[in-house]
């Protein structure tokens, strides 16, 4: 297993990376159950880091799932099918409105997942009276795949990592079958910048939340590392804040960012990718994540199972319920504090972006209760 390690970026230029949409938020809100997630103080996590501050944006629950993929999964499944249809926002500007034009169409939405993702893909499906198709690694653990068999997706096992499963799910994109991929490759770009552009809605609540508590803007923001769709949204809503530091964090054995910063270029890794933070166990960078992720972050550093648990143990003792991948922003920065140089003049945030979607193994390392969603 690789050691833990600390990386200057040396491609690092805020000045190149993109925005932030609001499209997204006006369509998110016509989704039922949409709320807001909560921004949480979390004092246990702030005395153990030795910074004057941490807030967690706590995406635990966000539109009754356990994750906040299903932003990125459902404006990039609208702008999917508004294209395949040939319309415009302005024609069909809300979920129910969608459903109604693609009632009876025959389509099938299909993506791979390390778990999140696929699930939330398999819920957009269900809401739009469509079929879906899901292709997860072989590995996947047996929780998350009935969870996304509850949403009535189809379930497919494929022989590999998660690379492979992409690969998978490529093959078979037809007139009929339309994949929703967060992650891109030669040709297919449009659909992961969407799901990048989902997520502005939750950096988008970040802000405002800040704003709305009068809290001067985070020096440290920390976002963990799969192929880049969300490190990429939270380049576009801090890089290039005066005072602000962008810290990405990915497994010892899944650094694909690391290694293509090190390249200069986006590089695949051998695999396995085998870490428990499975959705982050991603062997190649998305090509249209790679401008804002390389570009925006002032460094990265890889972390073990063991750092990602004790920043699960930790959160816990703040309320926070975070799941491996969840968890594993504040792992990077509690691992690695002082060459990081994090001191009591710091507000930190950081983002969970999951709950315990494998409570067993939850409850092994918290030694605690948590309530699927």
């Amino acid at each position: 297993m690789p050691e833990p390690r600390v990386l200057a970026n040396a491609l690092h230029a805020p000045s190149r990376v993109g925005e932030l949409s609001a499209e997204p938020a006006r369509f998110h809100r016509t989704l039922p159950g949409y709320a807001p997630t909560p921004l949480i103080d979390a004092p246990a996590a702030a005395r153990e880091l030795g910074a004057a501050s941490v807030r967690v944006k706590d995406e635990s629950a966000r539109l009754g799932m356990p994750s906040f993929k299903v932003l990125g999964a459902s404006w990039a499944t609208y702008r999917v099918l508004l294209a395949h249809l040939g319309a415009t926002p302005e024609e069909i500007p809300t979920l129910d409105a969608l459903a109604e034009r693609v009632k009876g169409s025959g389509l099938r939405l299909c993506a791979a997942t390390d778990g999140n993702h696929g699930r939330a893909v398999a819920r957009m499906a269900k809401l739009l009276g469509l079929d879906a198709t899901i292709l997860v690694p072989g590995d996947m653990v047996a929780e998350r795949i009935a969870a996304i068999r509850s949403e009535g997706a189809d379930v497919e096992v494929i022989d590999g990592g998660y690379d492979d499963a992409i690969a998978a799910s490529a093959a078979l994109a037809s007139d009929t079958t339309l994949v929703i991929s967060d992650t891109s490759w030669e040709g297919y770009t449009e659909p992961p910048g969407w799901v990048i552009d989902g997520y502005s809605t939750m950096m988008g609540e970040v802000l405002d939340q800040y704003r709305a508590e009068g809290l001067t803007p985070p020096t440290v923001v920390a976002a963990q590392i799969g192929v880049g769709a969300f490190a990429a949204a939270v380049a576009r809503a801090f890089a290039g804040s005066e005072g602000t530091r962008l810290v990405g964090v990915e497994p010892t054995d899944a650094d694909c960012v690391a290694a293509s910063i090190e390249h200069g270029e986006v590089t695949t890794i051998p695999g396995p990718q085998l870490s428990m933070m499975a959705g982050l166990n991603c062997g190649t960078p998305s090509l249209i994540a790679w401008p804002d992720v390389s570009a925006g972050y002032d460094t990265f550093v890889t972390i073990t199972d063991d750092q990602v648990a004790d920043a699960m143990r930790l959160l816990a003792v703040d309320g926070i319920v975070s799941g491996e991948s969840g968890a594993a922003g504040l792992g990077g920065l509690l691992a690695h504090r002082d060459v990081l140089g994090i001191n009591d003049s710091d507000s930190v945030l950081v983002i969970s972006t999951e709950g315990a979607t494998d409570l067993a193994n939850y409850r092994s390392i918290v030694g605690a209760e948590a309530s699927p969603a």
